[in-house]
This record gives structure tokens, sequence and C-alpha cells, in this order.
């Protein structure tokens, strides 16, 4: 369902339908499938590609995140200098959860508040 939608997907139940669509149109000879954050959650995002590389299947599905892997970051650090620390470990938390979740190894553990929130802007452009 989009984001709008009032009855909220699991992971699981978006892993199960995201699936079953790539298997039905991807060849297996192709060999990886990354996927965009599009407004979820740092947090959705990660969960999502977690829950899809908890079940068999033959392509590497990995992610190419913008906003979904730089928005706590980005928040963290504010342009000022005194925040470079505090941004720089924000963005290697969100790497090592991605990182994870391509593996199918992601527990969720320690996620900030900042990371939970969505992200979706109707409209939104790149």
């Amino acid at each position: 369902p989009g984001a709008e939608c009032k009855d909220k997907a699991s992971p699981q139940q978006v892993a199960e339908y995201t699936l079953k669509l790539l298997y039905s149109r991807i060849p297996p000879a192709v060999p990886g499938i990354m996927f965009l954050s599009g407004g979820q959650s740092e947090v959705e995002a990660t969960e999502n590609l977690n829950a899809m590389n908890q079940k068999p299947h033959p392509w590497h599905v990995s992610f190419s995140y913008a906003r979904a892997l730089q928005n706590t970051c980005l928040k963290t650090w504010g342009g000022r200098p005194e925040n470079v620390q505090a941004a720089q470990e924000a963005l290697l938390i969100r790497a090592k959860a991605n990182s994870l979740a391509q593996l199918g190894k992601y527990t969720g553990e320690g996620e900030s508040e900042e990371a939970k929130k969505g992200m979706f802007v109707k409209g939104y452009t790149y």
C-alpha cells in the first residue's frame, strides 16, 4: 500500500508481495535489484529490505537509498562543525543497519526516534 493508506503493511507483507512480483517479472539471470526508499522512514526502508533478504531469491537484493541513508545524519549535523562527529556516527549506524539488512540480519536494535519518522512528501521530485 502507498504512504497514505490507513492499513500499514508489515515488512513481511511488503517482502512477500514484492518478491512475488519480482519472481513474475525479473529473470534469475539479473544479478541484482536495488531499492529506493521512496519516502519511507529510515527504519521502514531497512526493515523492508531485511524482510526481503530473509527469504530465498536468486538476486542480490540491496539498497540505493538517499534520504533513508542520510536523513538523520544531515539533521544531526545541521551545518554545524561541532556536530560533525555525531553526524558521522549517525551515518555509520544507518550504513551498518542497511548492510545487515541486505544480508537479512538486521535486528533494529539501537534505532533513534528520528530514524523512525516517515519522510513521505506528496509530489516529491528529485
